[in-house]
């Protein structure tokens, strides 16, 4: 556990759910597993409030906890899952691009409560949607139901461990904490439930206040019994990461290759994203006459020509494509290890680039390629001169991105009697790049932080102008009136308000395309530990 992955997880913590919780979730990831009292002694936090500040870690899988031999339990962080949290508005983006709005709120939803039984998400989003059409439409909780069911179809959400019925077992003391179960073959089953009806807009202030309070509780009184209750949903993050694995994959074959060969890739892909496990290294083989019946509807290629871009896909260097058969006219697997190695190692050849230039990444690429080489021998290979090629091998080996090791004639290792050979060692490299994308991301995020405290007056202004606007515009106010209240606001600052704006766009940007990166060398290295 790195520095940098803790002060990420800090400021994630912070900004998503307040500092008591951020301090009772760091503590945990800095000191492993501790039962309660000890959180609360260390922390100097009331018992109460770390009781409700683990309850809602919990509850967001950010924290998981272990009944000991003598009923003691004990706590323990998740750094890995806080540091998803980052990549919370990509999931969102995803599941609008495929499934559209719909699918993106239910998705919404469960990452911002963590866990929900599908009535209340179908209920939630189809009373969000209606806030948004026009006057008089409404949106069917059955639509979006379909929604849900084809997220559960397609393993995007997943049922959440429940506790086992303990009626019929033995009465005795119940355990210090209950023993979570997931049955695999119910992990994807939707509950059979008939909502019948449509989404509800919120009422306005002024019916809200004719209404007294006393009669709000009652509604809520003779409701029937949820169908579904006890049964909670939650995403199924390593689904979407299997997602965004096959996107990097298709995406680097329509670059190297072409559209055709990218459009069979996919379609491979597809096939095998179900079968296949997302931490295996290969999907599962597919016959040639398989994959060409499974190519989308209107894309008219013949059988010789998909063959012939599955053989070039196969003698490929880069090898993502290989063949396990000749049954079936040839038994092809993608080689997803080798895809995410090739993967990785692009993104450090374009980091080198851009700090170091074009003729450090040509000794990178030549040095990766030949494995070992010694000074001499880079020099000549990448036909750069003596004093330049010494100066660029020093400084990366400096940063971490190649090494040296020395193989010795004699035992006494005397410099004059060693080869000193220059190596890439691809994994190592990858966690010290992987180490500075997490530093790169907290200095952005404390950076939009900075630039959002620093206009905060401003920034309150504009709210409050744009609410009178709002409500001046309900109440049928005319035009001289809106543009007299927006003339509170002075052209200097809406000047700074607009450069305010476009700052904090860039940051957030730069953290989804940081991520993007975080992503692919956590992928590399994760299926590189599994194979050792």
């Amino acid at each position: 556990m790195t520095q940098a992955e803790i002060k990420l997880c800090s400021l994630l913590l912070q900004e998503h759910f307040g500092e008591i919780v951020e301090k009772i979730g760091v503590h945990l990831i800095r000191t492993g597993s501790q039962p309660l009292r000890v959180i609360a002694h260390d922390t100097g936090t009331s018992l109460d409030q770390v009781k409700k500040a683990l309850c809602v870690l919990i509850h967001h899988n950010l924290v998981i906890y272990h009944v000991h031999k003598r009923s003691v339990v004990e706590y323990e962080g998740q750094c890995s899952r806080v540091l998803r949290m980052l990549r919370y508005p990509r999931y969102i983006y995803t599941t609008k691009t495929l499934y559209s709005d719909t699918g993106e709120l239910i998705v919404e939803e469960l990452l911002l409560n963590g866990k929900m039984t599908m009535s209340a998400v179908v209920k939630k989003v189809a009373d969000r949607l209606t806030e948004t059409m026009e006057d008089g439409k409404t949106m069917d909780y059955a639509e979006v139901s379909n929604a849900f069911v084809r997220l559960a179809d397609t393993h995007f959400v997943q049922r959440c461990p429940l506790v086992p019925d303990t009626s019929t077992s033995d009465p005795g003391p119940p355990p210090p904490a209950p023993t979570l179960v997931v049955n695999e073959k119910d992990m994807y089953l939707v509950p059979k439930l008939s909502l019948i009806g449509k989404g509800k807009r919120r009422r306005s202030s002024d019916e809200d206040a004719g209404e007294p309070k006393a009669k709000k509780p009652k509604h809520t009184d003779n409701k029937e019994p949820i169908p579904d209750d006890g049964i909670y949903w939650q995403v199924n993050l390593d689904r979407f990461h299997q997602h965004f694995r096959d996107q990097a994959i298709v995406s680097a074959v329509a670059n190297r290759m072409d559209q055709t060969s990218s459009e069979i890739v996919r379609t491979m892909l597809r096939m095998s994203e179900i079968t296949t496990p997302s931490s295996a290294p290969f999907t599962q083989p597919l016959s040639s006459n398989e994959i060409f019946r499974s190519l989308p509807v209107g894309y008219n290629i013949s059988k010789q020509v998909l063959d012939q871009h599955l053989t070039l896909l196969a003698d490929d260097p880069l090898e993502f494509i290989g063949k396990s058969g000749d049954s079936g006219g040839g038994m092809y697997v993608i080689n997803l290890h080798k895809a995410l190695a090739s993967l990785a190692t692009a993104s450090l050849e374009s980091v080198i680039q851009e700090r170091f230039g074009s003729r450090c990444a040509r000794i990178f690429r030549l040095v990766l390629q030949k494995k070992h080489l010694e000074q001499k021998q880079v020099e000549d290979c990448a036909m750069i001169p003596a004093k330049e090629a010494k100066d660029m091998l020093y400084k990366m080996l400096s940063e971490n991105f190649i090494s040296l090791q020395e193989i010795p004639k004699t035992p006494d290792h005397a410099p004059s009697r060693t080869f000193y050979l220059y190596t890439v060692n691809v994994l190592s490299a990858a966690r010290m790049l992987l180490h500075r994308c997490y530093k790169s991301v907290a200095n952005l995020i404390e950076r939009r932080q900075f630039e959002t405290k620093e206009n905060k007056r401003l920034l309150e202004k504009s709210q409050r102008v744009e609410a009178i606007i709002a409500s001046m515009q309900a109440t049928g106010a005319e035009e001289v009136q809106l543009q007299e209240i927006e003339e509170m606001i002075t052209a200097p600052e809406r000047q700074q308000l607009e450069t305010l704006k476009r700052n904090v766009n860039k940051l957030d940007a730069s953290e989804i395309q940081v991520d993007e990166t975080i992503f692919l060398l956590e992928s590399y290295i994760e299926s590189t530990m599994k194979r050792q």
